[in-house]
């Protein structure tokens, strides 16, 4: 029993330890699990502040990306990205290599072990089945031996009576003699049942346990061996990323060398030179000279006493004044020794007057009051347009330095001239397809492309127009062609060294009505407009004609700058068409006048209507 008792408790612990080992092995198995979810957590991480940073598409970000710091920095990016997708693999190799395997090997495990313990279980209960049949049959010969010897004690204690019948004595021999059989066969059982369990028992501790502990043992060290294994997998995956990642970090140190900030700063040097020179000197202004002022030869205007109109800034200012010479300053250069500055307005701001009635007509002054009246004046209706559309410029970029304007004129050229190239090679191909058509009429009808094809000359015609109008004004700029004169109006001779140079007012926004005027905080003025407009800024504007009527078909509180109120029903004019940008521009009266979304009226047209 003591055997049999140490046996069942090798088991019961083998049983524990196997399970500790496979506890084991599950936790290892969700520890990598889990290191899988950390490496995706951090890929995707990793992508997204990657995508954060890149630039916009079509943005001013993506144009500040052409310095070498900033390439740098995009190339980290793109690099970030590759390092991301590094630690992708990572979790999928462990996700395979290791979770994936190690959860189907310890399916198996579970049933092998299953199996084992169950052949160990039967085979002890077997051999305790054999001890319990050896013992009944050990209980069994003992009581056969014990009743033999009470029958022989029996017969011999009647024998030896004389008072006792022979009869009674053979009966008494009789049952001795069967007592003394029965337990003889019992005697031969209980041998045989001891030889059998004998058997038994040296096949079960010689045999059948050690081979079942052999097998568990063999199935221990295999769990061992395999979880190591999977240490090893553990880090082989680690390592075979590090040269890609030290590929990355390569580049990233590599695009980081290329900056250079010499080449950044010329970019910057090239992208934001205007093309001014600088002014020259101012004379001393003499106060003690009642009446009486002196120009430098040198200073924004040439002497009065000089009969040519040269232009004191340069050859390549075209008109512009220096961009840093303050409004304040200007005036006093420009404004007639005779006639004292005005005084300042109200409010410099373009948003100080939204939707300003028209200023009425007023006697002509002379030039230098007209413009110091331009000067300290607020924007009109137009300019104030463009600065509530978000000021996307002038057409011809006249509101830029010269060699910005330069720039972006060439630019706009370029852009203009791969249209055109575009639409000619349409039009080439629907050529060809109409020969075809024509060759082989089966294939189809030659007459459907001609509206495609006449469509496509249109567009190239007027693609060409519009070069040639950039072009143009990309002559001007690089001096091939003239600046555009008239016959000499009436000028002062302080302003006769302007005549090639005007203000960029709203007057031009009649010619370009999505045009843009935009004075700056500092108020530094830059003046760019040719020199037929020069009269015409110093003219009152006449209010736009009406081109039609409309009817409001719903209330619009008009609490923006530039906009108007109006009520559901009420009709009104309308003095500009939508351009393209969702607005309307209508009026009430002759001293209202504004703009309302174009959803909300409904407009009749009329080609003939006059001027309100």
């Amino acid at each position: 029993n003591y055997l049999f008792d140490s046996l069942q408790d090798q088991f019961d612990n083998l049983e524990k330890h196997t399970q500790w080992g496979i506890d084991v092995l599950e936790k290892y198995i969700k520890f990598v699990k889990e290191r899988t979810e950390i490496e995706l957590s951090y890929a995707k991480q990793l992508r997204n502040l990657s995508k954060k940073y890149q630039p916009k598409k079509n943005s001013k970000e993506e144009e500040e990306y052409r310095y070498t710091s900033t390439k740098a920095f995009l190339a980290t990016l793109n690099e970030m990205n590759d390092y991301a997708g590094q630690h992708e693999v990572i979790s999928e190799n462990m996700t395979s290599l290791i979770t994936g395997e190690l959860t189907r090997y310890v399916q198996e495990l579970k049933q092998e072990r299953k199996s084992h313990f169950h052949d160990g279980r039967k085979a002890q209960q077997h051999i305790e089945t054999c001890w319990k049949q050896l013992e009944a049959s050990k209980r069994r010969f003992e009581r056969d031996c014990k009743e033999a010897d009470r029958a022989q004690q029996y017969f011999e204690k009647m024998d030896a009576d004389i008072n006792v019948t022979k009869a009674d004595v053979e009966k008494a021999r009789q049952q001795a003699q069967l007592r003394h059989q029965m337990a003889e066969d019992s005697k031969a059982e209980y041998s045989s049942t001891l030889q059998k369990f004998n058997s038994e028992q040296h096949d079960h501790y010689y045999t059948h346990i050690p081979s079942i502990f052999q097998k568990i043992q063999e199935m221990e060290e295999r769990r061992i061996v395999r979880i190591g294994e999977s240490m090893k997998t553990f880090a082989e995956v680690d390592r075979q990323v590090i040269p890609i990642i030290g590929k990355c970090l390569d580049e990233i140190t590599k695009a980081a060398e290329s900056v250079d900030h010499k080449t950044d700063s010329q970019l910057v040097i090239e992208a934001f030179k205007s093309g001014f020179e600088p002014p020259g000197d101012i004379d001393f202004e003499d106060f003690t000279q009642p009446m009486k002022r002196t120009v430098s030869e040198s200073s924004l205007s040439n002497s009065r006493g000089d009969g040519k109109s040269e232009p004191k800034f340069g050859s390549k200012s075209k008109g512009k004044l220096w961009p840093f010479i303050k409004k304040n300053k200007l005036m006093s250069l420009l404004t007639s020794p005779h006639q004292p500055p005005p005084p300042p307005p109200a409010s410099a701001s373009p948003s100080a007057v939204p939707n300003g009635p028209q200023s009425p007509k007023q006697q002509k002054e002379p030039l230098s009051h007209r413009f110091n009246e331009f000067m300290t004046s607020k924007p009109k209706i137009h300019c104030f347009r463009s600065l509530k559309r978000g000021g996307a410029g002038p057409e011809d970029f006249s509101n830029l330095p010269p060699e910005q304007r330069r720039k972006k004129l060439q630019q706009k050229v370029d852009e203009l001239n791969k249209d055109i190239q575009k639409e000619m090679d349409s039009r080439d191909a629907l050529t060809k397809m109409k020969d075809v058509y024509i060759k082989n009429p089966q294939m189809g009808d030659a007459a459907s492309v001609d509206h495609r094809l006449a469509e496509l000359g249109q567009n190239i015609e007027k693609l060409r127009l519009e070069v040639q109008k950039f072009e143009g004004w990309l002559a001007e700029v690089e001096g091939r062609l003239p600046a555009r004169t008239e016959p000499a109006r009436r000028q002062s001779g302080l302003y006769e060294a302007q005549n090639t140079s005007a203000v960029n007012s709203c007057a031009q926004d009649r010619e370009s009505p999505d045009g843009s005027y935009t004075e700056e905080q500092s108020q530094e003025t830059e003046m760019k407009v040719p020199a037929t407009d020069f009269d015409d800024e110093f003219d009152d504007e006449e209010p736009l004609p009406t081109i039609g009527t409309c009817k409001a078909l719903y209330t619009f509180e008009g609490q923006n700058e530039g906009t108007i109120s109006v009520a559901e029903g009420e009709m009104l004019y309308v003095i500009e068409e939508d351009k393209g940008d969702g607005w309307t521009r209508i009026r009430r009266n002759e001293d209202e006048e504004g703009y309302v979304p174009t959803s909300y009226v409904e407009v009749y047209l009329d080609k003939n209507a006059k001027g309100a």
